[in-house]
């Protein structure tokens, strides 16, 4: 009986709402704070996302895209939410056989970086874009590579229509892709790292945060602002100057606490090592941002090195080789390893 006449009273007012509206002119401002407010976002704070469960997928190598002396590239492919993610993998010479315990080094089982990209227009964008030259260094060292497309790029399903749920989406699709890594049977599941350019080292520090695993990460120009400041500053790279990215934060700070989904808060909860690289002449993350975020990681005790490098732009292209170099001397030195 008390449930029908709360469908009853439910239904009553929903009525008398829209009978005032109609025959009183009442503006809609009175009656909306009758209902509640829809917040679906809400599953994307950082309390959320850490009590999430995250589940693991069968990484499948789909086809070869290039064969190198040294290394193979393929494209990949995984589940995340129950949606298909692709991207570019790179295995070792060695790796085209099932790793064994025992095996001599340089025939597996390797250790594995997940690589996270920066943002790229979907109208220039093909898998690999962003990572496959760095990848391919890292794989002639003896690292598998996982670089995912993320939704909706390269053969990925669609992303969500919410242009703020598409970028609350990446961690979580990094950490499945990361729980997804005990299925390719040449990984050492022990030595997992990361690595990040510019918005993906955004998505790094969150899967960081959200995970609390000590993940040894290396980041290029590492987007480290707050949210949603760390959107905003870029609105006037897209097209349209953003005015859709400008007002859909607009309704959501109105909605939510930003801060609950901002990597800033958060950072003491970090428990990786780092190494952080930045040129002084990039003009999409001004040196200072990342000089202050590392300040303000060494002052929360965090174990983290950083190179600056001169006139260099976001690509660190006049160093590159270096740079490279000295990820890979970042990643050999936190390996672990196994007992003889």
């Amino acid at each position: 009986m008390g449930k029908i006449l709360l469908v009853v009273g439910t239904l009553l007012i929903t009525i008398g709402a829209a009978w005032l509206l109609k025959t009183h002119n009442t503006p809609a401002d009175i009656i909306s704070p009758l209902l509640p407010k829809p917040t679906p976002l809400i599953q994307y704070t950082m309390e959320n996302l850490r009590s999430r469960t995250y589940s693991g997928s069968q990484i499948v190598l789909e086809k070869v895209i290039k064969k190198e002396p040294t290394f193979t590239s393929y494209l990949f492919s995984f589940t995340s939410e129950g949606k298909k993610v692709t991207g570019q993998a790179n295995l070792p010479a060695g790796a085209d056989k099932p790793a064994q315990a025992g095996l001599p080094a340089g025939k597996g089982p390797f250790p594995v970086i997940l690589m996270n990209r920066g943002y790229v227009d979907k109208e220039v964008y093909f898998t690999g874009v962003g990572t496959r030259k760095a990848a391919g260094e890292f794989a002639k060292a003896g690292f598998i590579t996982l670089a995912p497309d993320f939704l909706g790029f390269g053969g990925s399903d669609p992303s969500s229509s919410d242009i703020l749920e598409t970028r609350f989406e990446k961690p979580i699709t990094v950490i499945n892709l990361f729980q997804s890594i005990e299925t390719l049977s040449q990984a050492d599941k022990e030595n997992v790292f990361m690595w990040g350019h510019s918005n993906g080292g955004q998505v790094s520090l969150l899967t960081l945060e959200i995970l609390q695993k000590p993940i040894p990460t290396v980041l290029w120009a590492p987007v480290t602002r707050s949210f949603p400041e760390s959107v905003l500053d870029y609105v006037g790279e897209l097209d349209d100057q953003g005015r859709m990215v400008v007002a859909s934060i607009s309704a959501f700070v109105e909605t939510y606490d930003k801060d609950k989904f901002s990597v800033t808060p958060y950072l003491a909860d970090i428990t990786a090592p780092f190494q952080i690289n930045q040129g002084t002449a990039d003009v999409l993350v001004k040196e200072e941002w990342t000089a202050e975020f590392v300040k303000q990681m060494k002052n929360l005790g965090k174990d983290i090195t950083y190179y600056v490098y001169p006139k260099n732009d976001h690509n660190l292209s006049r160093d590159w080789d270096l740079v490279v170099a000295r990820n890979i001397q970042f990643y050999k030195k936190h390996l672990k390893l196994s007992n003889p």
